[in-house]
């Protein structure tokens, strides 16, 4: 994966944090990850990439992490369902941004939401998996970031020739 991709999550992570917390959110230093670590830190989701890239994008949180938020959002009463729900709004908004760059032939599905620990991180093959840890107020949260640009995939250039 190319550097500019991961500073694109970069960017829409701390969009959707000043966006929504009035910012705060602290990036920490992307790592390769790898589908044997302990990924899940309570509530995660993950929406598949298709089009001229794919692969996966995570986003996990601690229940700490989520209650905290969900006042921002205007919800007084935190629960494991809005926990759920915010995990995977989380999850679409930085996708959708990072789609913003990528273009439209970044295709993103709709959330699938998984609550526990262990996650099972499952990345195409030859796809690395890269770690971006945030924090928020002392809360951590991670985005993983599995994607690769899809070579059989046609593009506007290919199609015309």
């Amino acid at each position: 994966m190319e550097e500019y991709i991961l500073k694109i999550f970069a960017k829409s992570i701390t969009r959707y944090f000043d966006a929504v917390a009035d910012g705060g959110a602290v990036l920490g230093t992307p790592y390769l990850g790898s589908e044997n670590e302990s990924a899940g830190l309570g509530f995660s989701a993950v929406i598949g990439i298709s089009g001229t890239y794919r692969g996966n994008i995570y986003y996990t949180a601690t229940r700490e992490k989520l209650n905290a938020l969900l006042p921002a959002l205007g919800e007084t009463h935190p629960d494991d369902t809005l926990c759920a729900e915010l995990v995977g709004e989380i999850t679409n908004t930085i996708s959708g941004n990072a789609r913003e760059q990528l273009g439209g032939g970044f295709m993103i599905s709709t959330p699938f939401i998984l609550e526990g620990r262990p996650l099972s991180v499952h990345t195409a093959k030859n796809t690395a998996l890269y770690v971006l840890p945030v924090t928020w107020r002392n809360h951590a949260s991670r985005v993983l970031i599995a994607i690769q640009k899809d070579v059989d995939a046609a593009t506007p250039d290919s199609e015309s020739r």
